[in-house]
């Protein structure tokens, strides 16, 4: 199980340098200029706080690997990642559909995440 936590925080950190990205990708200094000011700003914060929990999952993932697993306060921490990660899959099909092979990856590689931390927190 420690492999897999370390390989979660991995994962987090794949995603924390992912969503850095974000303003160069999606050309966010043109396409954000579309909206108000207020959801031009609501993107940013949100993105920079997803950010920063990507980050906090990752370091506790790589730090603190036999809290998470021996304590009642780990399982929690486990429980909340996994659901995190569910809810994001679940919003991929809400809010992206399927109808496009990048959002079924997106949507695989989010059950994946959800997996890494649900197994752990359940054995």
């Amino acid at each position: 199980m420690e492999t897999l936590l370390k390989f979660g925080s991995l994962y987090n950190l794949a995603f924390a340098i992912f969503h850095v990205l974000f303003w160069k990708i999606f050309r966010w200094n043109m396409e954000l200029s579309k909206l108000s000011l207020l959801n031009r700003g609501i993107m940013q914060v949100l993105n920079l706080c997803l950010t920063f929990c990507f980050l906090l999952f990752s370091y506790i993932s790589f730090f603190h690997t036999s809290e998470l697993l021996t304590t009642g306060l780990g399982h929690v921490v486990l429980i909340g990642i996994a659901i995190f990660w569910s809810l994001r899959a679940i919003e991929q099909v809400i809010f992206f559909k399927l109808n496009h092979w990048g959002s079924i990856v997106f949507l695989l590689t989010f059950i994946v995440g959800a997996l890494i931390y649900a197994i752990p927190a359940f054995q």
